[in-house]
């Protein structure tokens, strides 16, 4: 599983532009999980599996965090990681139906995880929309394409939620050339979806999946059209 990881990486072949982010760049308004010892665990395993985290966090309580590309299930292993090494929170959503078991629930919650009900038609955005109205701290981590296959678009959800709730879009990138978790930069949606959503995958272009066949159609046309400039 870890093959793949532990291929040889230089430093020339990591980013040249974004910054190594660490735990004391992290601002007090960003959501914590405030464990003092996940951090530790989580910056070793950086370590050994010889990723890094690079970018920045802008020091604000709540965003729609965007996970791509998501070609693999091996994916989380390099991403938790980089999460308990900031002591970052970021929270997903599953099935309510999970936390009818009382230890399971504590355990979902503790990893950040929400209940919502997808039974009901629309309660999915307004529910998550919901959540960021309450005006507590929070990332919600999502990921457009929907499937760990081949697409041929995105999901557009999270940005009519990101609209809908007044907060930012973060994207985030799990390049497996490079091995690095990278924060990119933050974007407010405008309203106008045909004029956002390019610039939000131009952030991607060059990043390395690790199947990059299963990779959507978008970060390929990205990096199509960067290869023929």
């Amino acid at each position: 599983m870890f093959k793949r990881s532990k291929s040889a990486t230089t430093e020339s072949t990591r980013s040249k532009i974004l910054p190594k982010l660490s735990r004391k760049q992290v601002g007090d308004n960003v959501p914590r999980r405030g464990n003092k010892v996940s951090p530790v665990i989580g910056l070793w395993l950086m370590k050994t599996l010889g990723w890094r985290t690079v970018g920045d966090i802008p020091n604000i309580s709540q965003a729609v965090v965007l996970a791509l590309p998501h070609t693999s299930n091996v994916d989380g292993v390099y991403a938790l990681p980089s999460l308990f090494a900031l002591d970052l929170k970021i929270s997903i959503m599953a099935k309510h139906t999970l936390f009818r078991v009382p230890v399971l629930s504590q355990l979902l919650y503790w990893m950040g995880i929400i209940p919502i009900n997808r039974t009901e038609k629309g309660s999915v955005l307004q529910a998550s929309i919901d959540k960021f109205k309450t005006g507590e701290p929070l990332f919600l981590g999502l990921s457009p394409e929907g499937t760990r296959q081949y697409t041929e678009s995105w999901k557009t959800g999270f940005y009519y939620l990101a609209l809908g709730a007044g907060v930012p879009i973060l994207p985030v990138a799990l390049d497996y050339n490079t091995k690095e978790v990278r924060f990119l930069s933050v974007m407010h949606p405008t309203g106008d979806i045909e004029a956002d959503l390019p610039k939000i995958y131009a952030q991607y272009q060059g990043v390395m999946p690790r199947h990059p066949e299963r990779l959507s159609q978008p970060l390929q046309d990205i990096n199509n059209a960067a290869k023929s400039e």
